[in-house]
């Protein structure tokens, strides 16, 4: 389930001690402040590698007209924004922090991942069906209390799950698709867009 074999060359895994070193920047970084939603705390600020990053907005995923919550999650960013474009755009560092309320198996989040990039890589975006394919093949099942955090800077995207590294995508497009797969012009609900913007009242 690991992703640190996913592009063949633009993914590779991190050493442990750049995650150590990571994880202690997560660590220092977050002050006592911190927003809630439905029991799940995300800390007003977030330090990488010596970037201060600022919670921009929080939001939860509900699936269905049951409106079954699946995750919550925080949007960090240097600089506040609600322009999601802008964000997209921006070689500015980015953290999201995913916090699972509600198992997904492995066929659903393979199923909403392909989604997202099918609804909102949109031209001038194109990924190449093989990295979809292999992205998609190393998608884990979540449980609930997951949590997964996804660093975004100029040089790609790292991802870590659990607090255990699953590597780097260094294809900064296809990082790019990843976030907008939250913010993009489709999201999965209008609703956590809006909230990751910091639009939500």
């Amino acid at each position: 389930m690991a992703l640190v074999r996913l592009f063949a060359g633009r993914l590779y895994r991190v050493s442990f001690r750049m995650w150590v070193v990571a994880v202690l920047f997560l660590a220092i970084g977050a002050r006592a402040e911190a927003a809630e939603l439905h029991g799940v705390e995300m800390p007003d600020t977030q330090a990488i590698a010596g970037t201060q990053l600022h919670l921009n907005g929080i939001a939860v995923r509900t699936y269905s007209w049951l409106r079954v919550k699946i995750y919550v999650a925080g949007l960090y960013l240097e600089r506040a924004t609600n322009d999601a474009e802008q964000i997209l755009r921006s070689t500015d560092k980015k953290l999201l922090k995913v916090k699972f309320l509600h198992d997904v198996d492995v066929e659903q989040a393979r199923d909403a991942w392909r989604e997202g990039f099918e609804n909102n890589c949109r031209p001038p975006c194109h990924l190449s069906p093989s990295d979809i394919a292999r992205f998609l093949g190393n998608v884990p099942a979540m449980r609930a209390g997951d949590e997964t955090v996804m660093v975004f800077a100029p040089g790609g995207l790292e991802i870590v799950t659990n607090g255990h590294s699953m590597g780097r995508i260094s294809d900064r497009m296809f990082a790019t698709a990843v976030l907008a797969t939250f913010i993009g012009p489709d999201p999965p609900t209008v609703q956590l867009k809006a909230g990751l913007l910091g639009l939500a009242k």
